[in-house]
């Protein structure tokens, strides 16, 4: 599966097209779909062009994307950099009025299990984001609902691709017990040798500008469908081995 990461924190500052408003994100999956995307993730904005998560932003978020892409799985940050305290966090779910198809939860943040009840209160998939380096796979596996999650992101959070590469092998490795399947993706200069190392583990993985602004040769990338049809020439030349963490 290749899910299309739309647009994360980051702003028009770090791109001239970067999906912020509703409309514009309903755009930017249409046109990621049509170029083979499979899942959707976003993060709604506020008036200032910052992550949140009140119920307000992700609804119209959601509505719009949902209305462009029908039948194709959309999900949402729980990140705390959108709101720091995890009890909050937990209150902003329980007040979403349009729910997400999952929602991502970042198990290195304080609260993760508290987030997480309250996705599954509400019937929303959780994408269990696990960061390299972090000790957030020993926190989620310590989890008693660990079991029920929709999906597992390692989330590779170097930057150089040949320590990226070594850093994706250890997490895969910390996570070889999860039965659920597992998204592997980096970051910047490393996602796309990530992303290689994903394919060739039959690995479900993701791309997009919240990722990485760049092509495979290094040039700038026009949008996020630029970036999935990259994506799936990759896939389509890797020669896959198994999904087993080595």
């Amino acid at each position: 599966m290749l899910q299309v990461c739309l647009n994360g924190a980051r702003d028009r500052t770090s791109h001239a097209h970067l999906p912020l408003l509703p409309d514009e994100l309903a755009r930017a999956a249409r046109a990621a779909v049509d170029a083979g995307a499979q899942d959707i993730h976003l993060h709604p904005k506020d008036h200032e062009g910052l992550d949140t998560l009140e119920a307000g932003a992700v609804a119209a978020a959601v509505t719009a994307v949902r209305a462009a892409v029908p039948g194709i799985p959309v999900g949402v940050t729980t990140g705390a950099w959108a709101t720091p305290d995890p009890q909050d966090r937990a209150i902003q779910v329980r007040s979403w009025t349009v729910l997400p198809d999952h929602a991502s939860v970042n198990w290195h943040e304080d609260g993760a299990g508290d987030v997480a009840a309250a996705l599954l209160s509400r019937g929303v998939g959780i994408e269990a984001g696990i960061y390299s380096t972090t000790q957030a796979a020993g926190r989620f596996l310590g989890w008693p609902h660990s079991h029920r999650v929709l999906r597992v992101l390692a989330e590779v959070t170097e930057t150089d691709p040949q320590a990226a590469t070594r850093a994706a092998a250890d997490l895969l490795e910390s996570l070889s017990s999860v039965a659920s399947p597992i998204l592997l993706h980096g970051e910047d200069a490393a996602a796309w040798s990530v992303l290689r190392l994903a394919a060739t583990r039959g690995l479900d993985t993701r791309i997009g500008l919240e990722d990485v602004l760049h092509l495979p040769d290094g040039s700038d990338a026009p949008g996020n469908a630029d970036l999935v049809r990259a994506a799936h020439e990759i896939m389509r030349r890797v020669p896959h081995t198994d999904a087993t963490p080595a």
